[in-house]
């Protein structure tokens, strides 16, 4: 059989049901062998699209997403949706054509050395030389990638060794290794810091959803009364309702579940990644006593020098020491809860037009239900995302953090669609963020899938307007103009609103939602509302 063949069975022997991504002239084998495959070919409208949509769909199932282009341009278009899949802890296969080894020694057309261009944003990067290699290569790429903490693998394929034979191969067998049980020792070396803290914090990160540790952690609040705050990443791996939920950690101003870890004297760090929000934020002064609970070994920085690390199972973890640490003797961060869940819901009745932060996601909020999921771009409107939308389930509310790259929005709600064809797919989007990918608009009509885009509309580069004002007190080169809209979405065969009220919004997202198909909503939005949260926090004074 063809080299093609092989690899092709070898992508289907690790379960991918999609291949994003476009056909060129140096995949012309391997998109020809894809005849009569299980795999769905998800052809996209440009290769950022791609690389995003098998980011979202690797980071909510946790299986491998695949993207493939051409060489040379196509491969490089598939940069930015790699390296944010790659730095979100998110597993991706980038596959991307190349031209024949015989003409990789010297100048040729459109060629690259593509292993070392991906090799500083992946854990994997390689090109197959041989036919009988071809199966060894896909699975180590599918071990790399999807092994904690997960990332990127990357494969460069020749199309002269694509079109060769190879006999007597066959995919290797799937394995993946069980997480290992926490030593003891530190199981009860942090069970005996918890149990003399005055006052503990949890810090939950992205490990807790990929370890599907969500139920542990909320039976270690409960068991032990500790609050939990959640990164950006791990928003709703405690429901925001429950209450040792302080909600969401992260912004760079002193919000007030920072309050909580001024406070703390013990801050338990849970599958917590540095990248989801510095410690030099959250522990300025180098004196919180630190425990890091995961499955991989803790980043070095000065400003998380560890008491104690418990690397391991997570769930396995908590569990553990939950049972041997002695529990607080109250719920020590009841009035600061309630505080934020004040705080938050203040803009519900809040009829301003255009639309304030607030009143968006507030309606957006009941719109939805528990487990349909919002897929925020990257923007000023991400800032309001993470801090006020309340997720009452594990990857429910997907922000890209660690690499935050605009133009992910409309590609990974596609992708959440696909992953979960019976939950609700929303894209929270600013103007900006929309644009940079809104052609594959086309590509959701195509394959039929249905995803409301809620366009935040500004007609600016509104986050960058804010730390100009902050920083500067003055802006410059962020304004820019739109298209209309709803004849844009319209143009393509998709539905769309505009929203000339605050009351006409949650009827609309209601009716987005019934319509089935794809829809855009253009919301206008009051972003003074920025500089107006700027200026409360930098007055605040914690309530505890």
């Amino acid at each position: 059989m063809k080299v093609s063949d092989l690899f092709v069975r070898c992508l289907e022997n690790e379960g991918v049901k999609y291949i994003f991504g476009i056909p060129g002239e140096e995949n012309l084998d391997v998109m020809d062998s894809m005849i009569g495959s299980s795999i769905r070919f998800i052809t996209t409208r440009h290769e950022q699209g791609a690389a995003f949509m098998a980011d979202v769909y690797g980071r909510l199932t946790g299986k491998a997403g695949v993207c493939l282009s051409t060489l040379g341009p196509g491969a490089t278009n598939l940069i930015t949706g790699f390296a944010d899949a790659n730095m979100d802890r998110a597993p991706i296969i980038g596959i991307a054509g190349q031209g024949a080894t015989t003409r990789m020694h010297k100048e040729s057309h459109q060629v690259l050395d593509l292993v070392n261009l991906f090799a500083p944003i992946s854990k994997y990067s390689v090109q197959i030389r041989e036919p009988e290699i071809v199966a060894e290569i896909v699975r180590k790429a599918f071990k790399a990638a999807q092994a904690e903490k997960p990332g990127g693998s990357f494969i460069d394929f020749p199309e002269n060794v694509a079109e060769m034979e190879v006999e007597g191969k066959e995919p290797l067998k799937v394995q993946s290794p069980r997480p290992p049980v926490p030593p003891a020792a530190k199981i009860s070396q942090a069970a005996g810091i918890i149990s003399n803290a005055k006052y503990p914090i949890v810090m939950a990160g992205n490990g807790v959803v990929r370890a599907n540790a969500n139920e542990a952690l909320v039976s270690f609040a409960e068991k032990l009364k500790i609050p939990v705050a959640t990164t950006f990443m791990a928003k709703g791996s405690i429901p925001f309702s429950h209450e040792f939920s302080l909600g969401t950690v992260g912004l760079q101003a002193h919000d007030y579940v920072a309050c909580g870890f001024d406070r703390a004297d013990v801050v338990i760090c849970v599958g917590y990644d540095m990248i989801e929000y510095h410690p030099y934020l959250w522990n300025q002064q180098k004196t919180a006593r630190i425990i890091h609970i995961d499955m991989s070994a803790a980043e070095v920085d000065e400003h998380y020098i560890l008491e104690c690390g418990v690397i391991g199972d997570i769930g396995a973890a908590l569990t553990a020491i939950a049972a041997e640490a002695k529990p607080q003797t109250e719920a020590k961060a009841q009035v600061l809860r309630e505080t934020i869940v004040a705080e938050l819901n203040a803009h519900e009745n809040n009829d301003a037009f255009p639309l304030t932060p607030q009143r968006i996601i507030l309606d957006l909020g009941k719109a939805l239900n528990p487990d349909d999921i919002v897929v925020s771009d990257v923007g000023a409107h991400k800032m309001w995302i993470a801090r006020m939308y309340q997720a009452e389930r594990p990857n429910t509310c997907i922000i890209s953090n660690g690499f935050a790259a605009m133009g992910i929005g409309l590609p990974g709600a596609i992708a959440a669609k696909l992953a979960f064809p019976d939950r609700t797919a929303v894209t929270v989007t600013g103007d900006a963020g929309f644009l940079m990918n809104s052609q594959e608009i086309e590509t959701a009509l195509r394959i039929g899938v249905a995803v409301v885009i809620l366009v935040w509309n500004d007609s600016k580069y509104g986050l960058i307007k804010w730390h100009q004002d902050r920083r500067f007190g003055r802006e410059t080169q962020i304004e820019f103009n739109n298209p209309d809209f709803v004849k844009y979405a319209e143009s393509f065969g998709a539905k769309g609103y505009r929203v000339e009220s605050a009351s006409q919004l949650l009827p609309t997202l209601q009716q987005a939602i019934a319509d089935d198909t794809v829809v855009l909503i253009d919301c206008p939005v009051d972003y003074s509302e920025n500089m107006k949260l700027t200026e409360k926090l930098g007055n605040l004074v914690c309530p505890i």
